[in-house]
């Protein structure tokens, strides 16, 4: 039964190290470079994500994601983090463990995105790669799934690279930009072949 209860409340999954980029869980204070780089990569990202709110960036809003985040995870609902790069410290993007599901699944859905200026730098497979040990080991998951859109072929080497494995395909899966898009089911099991995706493989 130990296997299938949830992490104790008080474990501290607030940033994972990394040689080369931080993942540390969103602060207040992280509102203003979070909102501009948000704000110069808006052409990049809004093809691949659900249709941006009218007041998406403003500091109201960034407070209550803030307090959504902060009772997901004392929940074991979802773990997100900001992606900072360790040489300028800036802030690069983002990553989040969402939908956990505990029981007799283990599992959680893993999410992305990337500012413009660091995207196809090899950054966002360093950051999966650290973000696996993490799900696998301190939180414990068996299975750590992900979608990606027929068209966005960087996430899927992405994916690859870390070791996931394409499952199928799912229609209408998710609604994207205002439009109910096909998606690529992908996972990734505890126990499955190592990848290549580690931060040495950036």
């Amino acid at each position: 039964m130990a296997f299938l209860r949830s992490i104790r409340p008080d474990e501290d999954f607030e940033t994972v190290q990394g040689s080369t980029l931080t993942l540390r869980q969103p602060v207040a204070a992280d509102y203003a470079e979070w909102a501009e780089l948000r704000a110069a990569s808006r052409a990049h990202l809004t093809p691949w994500e659900p249709t941006w709110a009218q007041d998406d960036l403003s500091r109201t809003m960034f407070r209550r994601r803030l307090r959504a985040y902060a009772k997901d995870v004392h929940n074991d609902v979802s773990y997100p983090y900001f992606i900072f790069e360790n040489a300028t410290g800036a802030l690069i993007g983002g990553i989040t463990l969402s939908n956990v599901r505990r029981g007799s699944a283990q599992t959680a859905s893993l999410g992305y995105w990337m500012g413009a200026n660091y995207a196809g730098r090899g950054h966002m497979r360093a950051a999966v790669g650290m973000i696996l040990p993490m799900a696998f080991n301190a939180l414990r998951l068996h299975r750590i799934e992900a979608a990606i859109m027929l068209s966005n072929f960087a996430s899927m080497r992405v994916l690859e690279f870390t070791g996931f494995q394409r499952e199928g395909l799912a229609a209408s899966y998710l609604k994207i930009n205002g439009r109910w898009e096909d998606h690529l089911l992908y996972a990734r099991l505890a126990d499955g072949p190592a990848p290549g995706g580690s931060e040495r493989g950036r």
